[in-house]
């Protein structure tokens, strides 16, 4: 969890690195390997939509796409081709809206036009014979799907275990991780690649990869049994943390936030707390992002620029998602013997909840919950979040000699929060040359826009 004290900070921690994937390319009408976002634009042998269907189609498929690939996975029990005929029915949706016009139940369009390709390809492939007799009854039933959730039977268990599915103990944790933010997440090359602090260069071979290596591993024909999603379950809640930390302050585009990554990551939490309802660490998680949510309202002005944390109107933060956090974090806490990673987070958040004003803000306590936490889970990111806790408890000459021990670890090389920490640090210290410097760097290195103004505001500001 990060402070945000004085500058843009996120509230996760990454630990490891893994890649994030290239775009893919449109072959004979079909999207291949391509991310989410990117499959409205690559469409091959068709004329460009209007711009009211694409906007339709846009706005249906970011909705719905991550349910209509978890149901499909669990139709056809093969994860690759899952995907393939969810991209084959927006290929089809990008052809037929802009002259047929967008379908009353557009959702259920694709779902239809998805389980038809499915037939099609179960006519002609080795898995006829265990495969093809289940879709044709389900489609004998139906001319048009009248309603999606009936598509999908039960949209939160597909989804989640679609999760399970992509974090099988056949494939790397780099591997589950990165396959569940693409399939579920539908997060872009940059986003992961961001949240693991590394390159984007080699993960459209790692996703071909751990494709081929769930079908070979029959990995969608069964679901994990309890024992089977207790092993995968630390997969899985870095996979909801990572998608939370994206949601909270996005990597790129013009908005600062993307609040429904947040509410899919905290709908799978408390999923899970159910279904694993003595796991502390899974109420830990979800403590945290229930408290890091209750913010969301106050984080940004009127037009929709950044508010940082010290800067917010406490009186807008959620009072719902604050109760369930608090609640979240005292069920973990009575069920571990030492805390854990997201618990000691949602310690921090706490910490925070429970201050009526900024002042008010019992810094000692998060300096030691973060030197606890730095201790279990080695991240460079904590070591930062805890000298901007060190700056506050202690005054900003402690936070800027840790943050000097920081800048040439190779895991922040690139991490835009460094300069931005140290420049808000040098800046109470009265440096404030050397502070619009690092300003100004931390700026040319995000992607964000809205962060980027805020950044350069600071810059030229001197504030």
């Amino acid at each position: 969890m990060v402070t945000g004290v004085a500058t843009s900070l996120r509230p996760g921690v990454a630990w490891r690195q893994g890649v994030a994937w290239r775009p893919g390319v449109a072959l004979r009408g079909r999207c291949v390997a391509t991310p989410r976002g990117a499959l409205i634009a690559l469409v091959t042998e068709q004329r460009t939509p209007s711009t009211p269907a694409r906007g339709a189609i846009e706005a249906v498929w970011r909705i719905e796409s991550t349910r209509l690939i978890a149901a499909l996975v669990r139709i056809v029990r093969d994860v690759g081709m899952a995907e393939d005929l969810a991209q084959d029915a927006l290929v089809a949706a990008l052809a037929q809206w802009p002259e047929a016009g967008i379908p009353d139940n557009p959702a259920g369009w694709l779902m239809t036009t998805a389980k038809r390709r499915a037939v099609d390809q179960f006519r002609h492939s080795e898995r006829r014979d265990r495969s093809y007799a289940a879709i044709a009854r389900d489609r004998a039933h139906e001319v048009m799907m009248p309603d999606f959730t009936s598509a999908l039977d039960h949209v939160e268990d597909d989804v989640l275990r679609l999760m399970f599915i992509c974090c099988h103990p056949s494939l790397t944790t780099d591997t589950q991780t990165t396959l569940t933010l693409k399939l579920v997440g539908g997060l872009t090359t940059r986003e992961i690649a961001r949240s693991f602090l590394t390159s984007e260069a080699s993960i459209a071979q790692r996703v071909v990869r751990a494709k081929r290596t769930l079908a070979d591993a029959g990995a969608a024909l069964e679901e994990p049994d309890c024992s089977e999603r207790r092993e995968r379950l630390t997969a899985v809640l870095v996979v909801l943390y990572l998608l939370f930390n994206e949601g909270y302050s996005a990597t790129a585009g013009d908005n600062w936030m993307r609040p429904a990554l947040c509410d899919e990551a905290i709908r799978l939490g408390r999923i899970l707390t159910a279904v694993v309802p003595t796991d502390p660490e899974v109420h830990g998680l979800s403590a945290l992002m229930e408290l890091q949510s209750s913010r969301l309202g106050a984080r940004t002005g009127p037009g929709g620029e950044p508010v940082l944390l010290l800067d917010q109107d406490r009186s807008r933060w959620d009072p719902t998602h604050l109760r369930r956090g608090l609640a979240a974090l005292d069920r973990a806490e009575s069920l571990a013997v030492e805390p854990g990673t997201y618990a000691l987070q949602a310690a921090i958040a706490a910490c925070h909840a429970r201050a009526r004003r900024s002042d008010e803000t019992d810094w000692v306590r998060i300096a030691v919950l973060y030197e606890q936490l730095a201790r279990i889970s080695g991240s460079p990111i904590v070591e930062l979040n805890r000298a901007v806790a060190l700056g506050m408890a202690y005054g900003p000459a402690a936070g800027l000699t840790l943050i000097d021990q920081l800048v040439d670890l190779p895991a922040l090389r690139g991490y835009h929060l460094l300069p931005s920490v140290r420049g808000d640090l040098l800046h109470k210290l009265g440096r404030r040359e050397e502070a619009r410097a690092e300003f100004e760097r931390a700026a040319a290195m995000t992607n964000n826009q809205r962060e980027r103004a805020l950044l350069l505001d600071r810059a030229s500001s001197g504030a």
